[in-house]
């Protein structure tokens, strides 16, 4: 018998290849460093001699006007960005205003949309500007987009040019670097990479592992599903003088639940509640979400039942993922209900709740009613998300209705809304799988039209589904007891 779970209240790397061809506008004076995506012209300039202070911004009263005023600042700057108006001669226009925590926000902004080698930009600009000093804080930045964007070598050479610049490296930057290093795709080579640097950072005083470590790293072995190394660095953990934190529990039950490793993630719950760390609505979402994509409706309900016993509110999230799973289960009646909860509750619908109500009814078959929500969205003064166009094709296509969802696609732009990459991957792999050519021809000069070039992993991605589409639900999620009571009392 199971045990009831419950928990309680720089030497310089090689330069890209794909980086020779880039040239930014030359410098006007002596800056601090080189950048590996510079013309070799840009690189015959003095270096200068500099000091090095931190220039983080400061805590102070009014901070989160400050960083309101600054975030709106860097929207301004965002909508100036484009081919008429260079990066670099925006950011000269503001020069009498722009500092370092505005490019902070600038490197984050860009990463966001897919921009990056503009990230390394505004980094050369930025050592040109009298008011730079090297940071520690600036180069974390950097190697932490660089490597959420899979630019491991590009990453490496920031971490190498900033010891070069005289920064000492710190906790902060080896956590950014072991983040970067899995972000990439050879999965084992970057744990056994980050392991090293792990086991590097004890031997330094002023890179001792700290308890974001810990997590970055527990997660990462979660997701690879490496149990003995997950309790390996557990064990580590608290043999040190760090205490795990609500962080630590819930990136790991995140992992374990999203692979189906439901007992794993139990074990995890048990040792949350021994360290007396209490539970946040993030870890009622997650193990509500982990119990309901596995159709553990009972254990899912008795979570969220102890959630409303708390101090912690549901969040929309928290119905959206019942609603979803439940659909997925064919349960039209129960989604509805939580739907009718939620309203009853005073929340109002997201454009993602719409979404899974659209997308619910599309599992239980009354394609009607999902596009009845679809039409209410269509007709009502909110934006229409790409989004919710994507459900309503997913829900034509799940039910073999592709017919309809070309009529769908040909209508999208008169309704104001414009497909994305995901649109077509949607249609691509319906029309491919019900061996409609004709239809897949028009498909590919819609999206010549869009500007959407297929590549290789837009294949991958498309199709992908059709190697595991023959696995069943009980053969990739394995068995689990659904006898043993779950709990969760804060």
């Amino acid at each position: 018998m199971e045990p009831h779970v419950s928990i309680g209240s720089l030497n310089l790397l090689p330069i890209p290849k794909f980086c020779s061809q880039i040239a930014l506008p030359p410098s006007q004076k002596s800056y601090t460093t080189t950048l590996p995506c510079l013309s070799r012209q840009y690189l015959s300039k003095p270096i200068a001699k500099i000091s090095f202070i931190s220039t983080r911004p400061k805590r102070k009263s009014g901070s989160k006007s400050d960083k309101s005023e600054a975030e709106e600042f860097v929207r301004v700057l965002m909508r100036n960005f484009n081919d008429k108006q260079p990066l670099v001669s925006t950011l000269n226009k503001y020069v009498r205003v722009l500092r370092t925590e505005h490019c902070f926000l600038l490197f984050e902004e860009l990463g966001k949309s897919d921009k990056w080698l503009q990230c390394l930009e505004v980094f050369r600009w930025m050592q040109k500007q009298r008011w730079y000093i090297a940071d520690n804080g600036v180069y974390s930045k950097l190697i932490s987009v660089m490597g959420r964007k899979g630019q491991t070598r590009l990453a490496m050479w920031l971490f190498s040019e900033m010891r070069n610049s005289g920064c000492r490296p710190d906790t902060s930057v080896y956590n950014a670097l072991i983040t970067a290093h899995l972000h990439s795709r050879d999965k084992p080579k970057a744990l056994a990479k980050s392991l090293g640097y792990f086991d590097k950072m004890k031997g330094i005083e002023r890179c001792k592992p700290n308890v974001v470590t810990y997590n970055i790293l527990l997660r990462a072995f979660a997701q690879a599903q490496n149990v003995d190394q997950v309790n390996t660095l557990f064990k580590d953990l608290e043999e040190s003088i760090i205490s795990p934190d609500i962080f630590t529990f819930n990136g790991v039950m995140d992992a374990y639940g999203k692979n189906g490793m439901i007992g794993e993630m139990e074990s995890v719950l048990s040792r949350m509640k021994r360290n007396q760390c209490k539970p946040d609505i993030i870890t009622f979402n997650l193990l509500i979400d982990a119990y309901g994509k596995r159709q553990e409706f009972e254990k899912m309900e008795q979570v969220f039942k102890s959630l409303l016993r708390t101090k912690e509110k549901p969040t929309l999230p928290t119905f959206n993922s019942m609603i979803t799973n439940y659909g997925k289960a064919r349960l039209r009646e129960k989604a509805e209900s939580v739907f009718q909860k939620m309203t009853n509750m005073g929340y109002s619908p997201s454009h993602v709740t719409y979404e899974s109500m659209i997308l619910m009814y599309g599992y239980c078959d009354h394609i009607s009613r999902a596009r009845d929500i679809f039409d209410s969205i269509i007709s009502s003064p909110r934006e229409v998300k790409p989004s919710t166009l994507n459900a309503m094709l997913d829900v034509y296509c799940m039910n073999k209705l592709p017919m309809e969802a070309e009529k769908l696609l040909e209508s999208s732009r008169s309704i104001g809304v414009c497909p994305d990459s995901s649109t077509y991957k949607i249609l691509y792999r319906a029309y491919t799988k019900a061996n409609m050519k004709e239809l897949l021809q028009e498909l590919l000069k819609h999206m010549e039209r869009d500007r959407i070039i297929p590549n290789k992993r837009f294949f991958l991605d498309a199709l992908g589904a059709f190697g595991s589409s023959t696995v069943s639900e009980e053969s990739a999620c394995g068995s689990t007891d659904l006898s043993r009571p779950v709990t969760v009392d804060a």
